[in-house]
């Protein structure tokens, strides 16, 4: 993968993002933005959650059937949710039908609740690092960091789960609080 790509558009964007023109979108317009909003945060958790082992374009695509499955992620909504949502769920072809992470999506939500949505959001972004070098390729960017082993072991102490040191790195870039937007690309500061 080359660390930068100039698509038919003339913009030269980070080397991950290809040709998908929802792909391109997301990079654009969401990806490294500081985001501080408590529910779309817990969104990005929940979404997260379900990406651990597949492409993040397979969650994109199917974004608009999360969020009409999980009732836009509205906190208390979610975690309402029942046994009988879970079996529904598991046989909607719209997401990623994973027992475990649908399960954890609405334990997450009853966290969430005790938590508080400003709580959460304050939780997330205390582990934001200082802003550090930008990275010059794509081989530069890391999995996991000190902050997102450290994210993931309070979100788990918390009762949060899919949320491992990888996991949390991904919502770190995707909400904000890492900027890894290679040297050359046209979002790069």
């Amino acid at each position: 993968m080359n660390d930068l790509a100039t698509a038919d558009d003339g913009v030269a964007r980070c080397g991950w993002v290809g040709d998908d023109a929802e792909y391109r979108r997301y990079h654009d317009e969401e990806w490294g933005q500081p985001l501080h909003d408590g529910r779309a945060l817990f969104e990005k958790v929940c979404l997260e959650g379900f990406q651990a082992g597949l492409s993040w374009i397979t969650i994109l695509r199917k974004r608009p059937a999360f969020r009409e499955a999980f009732h836009g992620f509205d906190i208390d909504a979610v975690a309402a949710m029942d046994d009988a949502d879970v079996e529904r769920l598991v046989g909607n072809a719209g997401i990623i039908r994973h027992r475990g992470k649908i399960t954890s999506t609405i334990k997450n939500a009853r966290v969430t609740q005790e938590l508080g949505v400003d709580g959460l959001h304050d939780l997330i972004w205390s582990f934001a690092p200082d802003a550090g070098a930008r990275p010059q390729t794509l081989a530069q960017v890391p999995a996991t960091t000190a902050e997102s082993v450290a994210l993931s072991k309070a979100l788990r102490a918390h009762g949060y789960g899919f949320v491992g040191p990888t996991t949390m790195y991904a919502l770190m870039q995707s909400a904000g609080l890492v900027d890894d937007h290679v040297v050359g690309c046209h979002r790069a500061g």
